[in-house]
């Protein structure tokens, strides 16, 4: 057993404001840049305070014998997380589902810094509730929800896994053309804005824009169902490409798996495009359940 202390692994991302100071340099010129599109920086500022002091909260409710980490969700790709890890992502609901894919069953306690403004689905807590929860967590007594995640996997072995979704299309988003193969045997050749295969905790997000422009969406699944909902974006109709498949659910072991027929196409999950896999022409990806799942800490009420 080891005999470490607890590490804490707090997950951030830049404000707006560090961005803009980034860019511009001083305050007078981000201020500058600001004014002249109608916006104020004073609400760049508050939101970029209330960050801070969150960060600042959950920081000082650690225990003082257990270790601390932080990182950037730009530098999540880089970083090694250690399977004893308590991951603490403080920020938007999106933060959660950034750090999952990194993740293997450490448990995620999300921070809502901006109550006002976030919607609060996976960042549940308030700073100041983290020292309780916290302690719950070392004690056993924390309640933790198990969320479905989705996985693509390419034919040489490459994979990655979302919280919410994984794209498959060209990186610009515009039409790539691909073999469909569903859980049914059918194959289809198909030239689409790409593919979207999401979970329920995603059904709320990318999943339920597409859904809500269909005469018949599919049912989306619930956070933890073992299920996962598929569109497809856009498809066109051609002499040659249909559009006969273009929604329908996976469960169990049933994946939907895409041939390229474009020279480079690309498969990224939760919008994190940066960290993508890379179809060449004639590869295969196949998508369903990811083995792996998130532990999300919640409230006791749930």
């Amino acid at each position: 057993m080891s005999t470490l202390a607890p590490r804490v692994v707090i997950v951030s991302r830049r404000s707006e404001l560090d961005e803009l100071l980034a860019r511009h340099g001083t305050l007078g010129a981000a201020g500058y840049f600001l004014s002249q599109r109608g916006r104020d920086l004073s609400t760049v500022v508050a939101r970029h305070e209330a960050l801070s002091a969150a960060l600042g909260a959950v920081g000082a409710a650690v225990p003082t014998d257990w270790r601390v980490g932080q990182v950037d969700r730009d530098d999540l790709p880089r970083f090694l997380f250690a399977g004893e890890d308590i991951v603490i992502a403080v920020g938007q609901d999106g933060l959660v589902a950034n750090v999952a894919k990194y993740l293997d069953g450490q448990p995620v306690i999300g921070v809502n810094s901006e109550p006002a403004r976030n919607a609060g689905v996976l960042v549940r807590f308030r700073p100041a509730a983290i020292g309780p929860v916290l302690a719950a967590l070392a004690d056993g007594r924390a309640a933790v929800a198990r969320r479905t995640m989705v996985a693509a996997s390419l034919d040489d072995g490459q994979e990655l896994v979302g919280l919410n979704e994984v794209y498959i299309g060209h990186s610009s988003h515009q039409s790539s053309r691909y073999v469909l193969s569903t859980p049914d045997g059918e194959r289809e050749l198909q030239s689409s804005s790409g593919v979207i295969v999401g979970t329920g905790t995603g059904a709320t997000g990318w999943c339920a824009s597409i859904g809500r422009e269909r005469s018949a969406a599919v049912p989306a699944p619930r956070p933890d169902e073992r299920r996962l909902c598929w569109y497809v974006r856009e498809a066109w109709p051609s002499p040659t490409t249909g559009v006969g498949r273009t929604a329908g659910v996976l469960s169990g072991t049933e994946t939907l798996e895409l041939a390229s027929e474009s020279e480079r196409l690309v498969a990224f999950a939760d919008g994190v495009e940066s960290d993508h896999l890379v179809l060449a022409w004639g590869q295969r990806v196949s998508v369903g359940l990811a083995d792996r799942h998130l532990r999300l800490v919640v409230p006791d009420g749930r």
